[in-house]
Formats: C-alpha cells, sequence, structure tokens
C-alpha cells in the first residue's frame, strides 16, 4: 500500500484521506467503477476501462490516485501515457506524430455517488497534475460527452480547452479537450469570443474549425451554452 499524500474533509465533516493506487487497489475499483456505472442515467457518457486497461495504467505508480473514508474506496482518477496516442487524440488536434511520446490522458474518473458533491474529481485532478514530469509530457488530452456536467466542469476547472467536436468509440460523439502543460496558454491571446448552444452540434464544429476553443460553459434557464475563444 502507497503512503498517504495529503488529507482533508468533506462537506459533512467526514476526514479523507489521498494516496496513489496500487495494482492491489484492482478488486476495489472495478467494484466502485460498477456502482457508478449502474448509477447513471446514460450509460453511453462514460467509457468504462476494463481490468487490463487498469492494469497497464497501475503498472506506472503515480498514474492513479485514489480518495479513501474510513479506509473504503470512494472515488478515484486516473491518467495514462499512451504507447502511441492509442485513441488518436493527439492526430485529433493537429499534433505531428514525433509529439505523442509527450502526450498523457485525463482517463476515468469515478466517485462514489454517495459522496458526490464534494468536488472530488477535480480535487484529484490537481493532486495528479501536481506531480506530471512537464519536461517528459507536455500535452493532457481527454474526451467528454456533451451533457456530462459534472466531467466538462471538472475539465474546463484544470484550465482544459475544446479544440473538437467528433465522433469516438465507435460513434459516440465527444469533446476532445487539451491542455498545453508548458505554458499557461496566454500565448493564445484569446480576443475573439462566442457562445454556441451545446445542442448545436453543427455550429460548435464550425466554430471549432475556424480556430475558436471551448473555454466554459453557462446555463440559461434549460439551454446551455458553450463560450469559445480565439
Amino acid at each position: 500500500m502507497s503512503e498517504r499524500i495529503e488529507t482533508g474533509a468533506l462537506r459533512n465533516g467526514q476526514i479523507f484521506y489521498a494516496r496513489y493506487l496500487r495494482i492491489g487497489d484492482l478488486a476495489r475499483i472495478l467494484e466502485l467503477q460498477k456502482k457508478v456505472v449502474n448509477a447513471l442515467p446514460h450509460p453511453d457518457v462514460l467509457e468504462p476501462l476494463t481490468t487490463e486497461e487498469f492494469t497497464n495504467i497501475l503498472e506506472d505508480k503515480q498514474m492513479m490516485i485514489g480518495i479513501f473514508v474510513e479506509n473504503n474506496l470512494i472515488a478515484f482518477r486516473a491518467m495514462l501515457a499512451p504507447e502511441n496516442d492509442d485513441e488518436g487524440l493527439g492526430a485529433d488536434i493537429g499534433l505531428k506524430q514525433t509529439e505523442f511520446h509527450r502526450i498523457l490522458y485525463s482517463e476515468i474518473s469515478n466517485v462514489d455517488p454517495r459522496f458526490r458533491g464534494n468536488g472530488l474529481q477535480t480535487y484529484m485532478g490537481k493532486l495528479l497534475l501536481r506531480n506530471v514530469d512537464r519536461n517528459r509530457y507536455r500535452y493532457l488530452l481527454s474526451t467528454v460527452a456533451p451533457f456530462n456536467f459534472p466531467s466538462l466542469k471538472d475539465k474546463f476547472s484544470l484550465g482544459m480547452k475544446i479544440a473538437v467536436l467528433k465522433d469516438k468509440y465507435n460513434g459516440k460523439l465527444r469533446y476532445v479537450f487539451r491542455k498545453d502543460l508548458a505554458s499557461s496558454e496566454t500565448e493564445l491571446q484569446l480576443e475573439e469570443w462566442i457562445e454556441v448552444r451545446m445542442d448545436d452540434i453543427a455550429k460548435q464544429q464550425d466554430v471549432l474549425a475556424l480556430g475558436y476553443y471551448g473555454v466554459s460553459m453557462r446555463m440559461d434557464g434549460e439551454e446551455v451554452y458553450v463560450r469559445f475563444e480565439k
């Protein structure tokens, strides 16, 4: 078992601790993933990982973090250094193959439904990013389904931006997020902006094709808008 790296308190006052996960945690990881998937109203918003995929991630000692309450795993989050941009996200955002070895994926995040609303997803993301070797990795990439609000808010909170909106994973529509870890991204000099309804897929794709990045979202009644800047 790895050492605790940080402790904190949930909104109800319960104390939790965070530590990196190891292969010995695999059974608990799979159990929590099953619980999360079963609680989803729309299972398509989450792409569960296989035992083999979790095993590959756990082989790297600082790529997966877990949150525990009284030694019970209540949340986990993983990053993955793909061997050759296996999901094609680097190619999706226009990276050259010579840059693929500098890619990290922000992989799956699961929070026990009983402990949602504590900001644990973003909390774990910040802990993982704190220890990324920026001399080795430069690009943090991820995919999120439209209307998966917790994951969208999480990616924006980590400073990630929407670069592409396209079909992935056998025809499932996904935003492709990116973050340049080598900079604060202020070099983008975002001066122009436009808001587009999240359900207007074609318009969002047109805007992204013009060089805009999705940087935030807001709700106006029942409508959800994505803000794009360039």
